[in-house]
């Protein structure tokens, strides 16, 4: 076994042993100012990997995090259950139809990434600033619910979409806050809701943190998105974050029960 798939299995037993119900798997940085890789790159990186995982895991979801329709339909037919689409289909003509070929659930993130809004610094890493929004949550829910119409355009089913706000993709620091404090707004749209607040840079400038230091504003942010109705998080510090996860449903749930 490669040295890449090794470590890639030896992770994903650490987290499936903490607590991680889903996998998410990408070959390619997102992050702002990040570099894209090519495809080829990218199915280099992460079709072993799933194979590897599907192979060892079965009981695992496990999703790929990708905007391109080659590598998510290859990344099915290795083993992948889920497509996690940052560009919520449009980037790729073909990933709708890549989609529901497979009955593959399909996360749709709203993304308004514009690489001159991205602001580096050495320290905190990357953050937009200067992005407008005529109203941030409706602009939001309207752009999602457009990406869902273009999903059953391709034939997608309906109780194979989630949605997810896009913490971190072209939206300021002030955005994202307001946009996790509002979260309820977005489950309105009747969907189930992906949030991903792990490590992101929003954090960082709050708290003026660089990521290594950025658990304990991911597990606030995390516990603040299920009260206001998320349904799967997505973070980096899995045994940590699963026990904030696990307290913070209790607690929701039996003030809604």
């Amino acid at each position: 076994m490669y040295k890449r798939q090794l470590a890639a299995l030896q992770q994903a037993n650490r987290f499936i042993q903490y607590g991680a119900e889903i996998l998410d798997i990408g070959g390619e940085s997102t992050r702002p100012g990040s570099t894209p890789v090519t495809t080829e790159q990218e199915l280099d990186r992460v079709i072993p990997v799933i194979q590897e995982i599907s192979a060892a895991h079965p009981e695992i979801i496990l999703s790929i995090d990708t905007y391109k329709a080659r590598v998510a339909q290859s990344a099915l037919q290795a083993g992948a259950h889920w497509i996690n689409d940052i560009w919520a289909l449009r980037a790729d003509d073909d990933m709708g139809s890549v989609a529901a070929r497979f009955g593959a659930g399909l996360i749709l993130m709203h993304n308004r990434s514009q690489p001159s809004q991205v602001e580096v610094q050495s320290k905190l890493g990357g953050r937009y600033i200067g992005v407008e929004y005529q109203n941030l949550i409706r602009d939001v829910q309207d752009e999602l619910m457009q990406s869902v119409s273009l999903a059953h355009a391709a034939g997608v089913a309906d109780e194979k979409i989630i949605l997810d706000p896009g913490i971190g993709f072209g939206k300021t620091v002030e955005q994202n806050l307001e946009l996790i404090d509002r979260l309820d707004e977005i489950c309105k749209l009747g969907y189930p809701v992906l949030l991903g607040p792990s490590r992101k840079g929003f954090i960082g400038y709050t708290l003026n943190l660089p990521p290594d230091q950025r658990m304990e504003g991911t597990a606030a942010a995390v516990a603040i998105g299920i009260d206001r109705g998320a349904d799967i998080v997505r973070v980096h510090d899995v045994p940590e974050i699963v026990q904030v996860a696990r307290m913070t449903d209790a607690i929701v749930r039996c003030r809604r029960e």
